[in-house]
């Protein structure tokens, strides 16, 4: 995780971008945010599990993550993504008593 903009880094008030660079098999957790997110594929291949939905994405494609639903990305080939979000977004991992807070790379 790269952060390119941020509140933290300023001017933005809410928003935030960061590119996610994953390896081949690389796989993140399953986990919720609290806010809305856009994923978009520059170079790769990635699966997206959305709730029950799995989507395929190639170069070019891209996905809105709506709130509240649980989601995983799996790099299939080595692969870059440009995401953006809000910067105050606070994720939880199923599973775990409490949310993890705001993930470093998007404050």
């Amino acid at each position: 995780m790269t952060t390119l903009a941020s509140p933290s880094q300023g001017p933005t008030v809410t928003l935030s971008m960061w590119r996610v660079e994953m390896r081949a098999g690389q796989q993140g957790p399953p986990h919720v945010f609290d806010t809305e997110q856009i994923w978009h594929l520059l170079a790769g291949q990635a699966q997206v599990s959305v709730g029950t939905e799995q989507l395929m994405l190639s170069p070019g494609d891209t996905v809105v993550l709506p709130a509240g639903t649980e989601r995983q990305v799996t790099a299939r080939v080595d692969a870059q993504l440009i995401v953006c979000g809000r910067g105050d977004a606070v994720v939880q991992v199923p599973g775990e008593a409490a949310p993890r807070g705001i993930p470093p790379w998007i404050e």
